[in-house]
């Protein structure tokens, strides 16, 4: 029986490592020097209720280095001062323009519906999407991104992570947590097999968003005007990624673990709506990591093969660390590495409370 048990944790651990092999593609890539093309883009910012974060960061984008760009600001209904802000900008610099959405029946607070407009709204075709409360980290943001939409390329990937809170375990927690989702999608992307982006730092043309009619398939949903658009429009030869560091922007994490976890709620729950592939290779990597640390544990308990069992972690624990690390330091995140052990174990029960919680409670819209 011990036997038994042994040669299925050896299994399991294959799996594990084999999905970490496959976050080589992306830990271990380098960046391709590209030729430069300047297209004209057109930044994309939806705000609710951001006044604050659009005097904070707004200035941030107006002072990027490129030669044609237009800012779209898009005022969802907000119950602030937002518009006022935005007006503001707009007097001072004449690159922003203003989409004013009101609240309808139809559309009650979907944030699809405002972005759509902002899109119309848009002269030019190469779009860049980014939040009211993200600071592209360079000048140069605009330069990074836009350099990736070379022929046959019409989407592009990029990484939008979280300013550090010296001292704050959540924040490292969150900085971990983003920065595993990256590697995933990043390195799914390398594979041919690109499956979501996030709205804080993603490009697009308005041709490939009106080929797909938009986000018309889930404009029932709440979430996914980033990761669903993604995994329905991008193909193994249609998306790049863009992991310069000059192209990465950061925001205003979360404070507390009650708002980080609703946060978590809703971007779980359009998961079910991605591609079957998308759906099995994403829930393996969940199965296995809990099958895994479970079994570990009863190994040990049991005292089963003790010394080799811990041999298998070590081996697991190297491969990972080395993804960790190669990947932090490619997105400067290298401060969260160190806990990844404790990091994964949380994450791992935290994915299963947001499940349970989901299938109890939906949801609610996006602010």
């Amino acid at each position: 029986m011990g036997t038994l048990l042994l040669g299925f944790f050896i299994l399991v651990s294959l799996v594990n490592l084999i999905y970490f092999f496959s976050f080589f593609s992306f830990s271990t890539s380098g960046i391709k020097n590209k030729l430069h093309p300047e297209v004209p883009v057109s930044i994309i910012i939806c705000a609710k209720n951001e006044e604050e974060n659009l005097r904070n960061f707004l200035p941030s984008i107006l002072e990027q280095d490129y030669p044609d760009f237009e800012i779209i600001v898009i005022n969802d209904a907000s119950a602030d001062n937002t518009l006022e802000v935005i007006e503001e900008f707009q007097n001072i610099d004449p690159r922003i323009k203003v989409v004013d959405v009101q609240n309808n029946e139809a559309f009650w607070a979907n944030k699809k519906y405002a972005l759509t407009l902002g899109i119309k709204k848009a002269r030019n075709q190469h779009l860049l999407f980014t939040d009211a409360d993200c600071a592209p980290q360079s000048k140069n943001w605009i330069r990074e991104m836009s350099r990736n939409f070379q022929p046959g390329n019409t989407i592009v990937l990029g990484y939008g992570g979280y300013f550090q809170h010296t001292g704050s375990i959540l924040n490292k927690l969150i900085r971990f947590e983003t920065l595993l989702t990256a590697i995933q999608y990043f390195s799914y992307a390398r594979l041919g097999s690109p499956y979501m982006g996030v709205g804080r730092n993603l490009a697009y043309t308005s041709n490939q968003f009106y080929e797909l009619k938009g986000f018309a398939s889930h404009l029932h949903l709440r979430s996914g005007d980033d990761d669903l658009f993604v995994n329905e429009a991008a193909t193994a030869h249609n998306t790049a990624i863009c992991f310069h560091p000059d192209s990465i922007t950061r925001s205003v994490p979360k404070t507390s673990f009650s708002e980080w976890f609703h946060q978590k709620k809703r971007h779980v729950s359009v998961a079910g709506f991605y591609k079957t592939k998308h759906k099995v290779l994403l829930a393996g990597f969940y199965i296995f990591r809990v099958l895994f640390w479970l079994m570990l544990v009863a190994l040990l308990i049991l005292q089963i093969y003790p010394k080799i069992v811990l041999g298998i972690l070590g081996v697991k624990l190297i491969t990972e660390a080395f993804v960790y690390i190669k990947a932090a330091r490619k997105l400067n995140e290298t401060d969260v590495v160190w806990l990844f052990p404790f990091f994964d174990i949380f994450l791992i029960f935290l994915q299963m409370v947001i499940f349970i919680s989901n299938l109890i409670s939906k949801p609610k819209h996006w602010k």
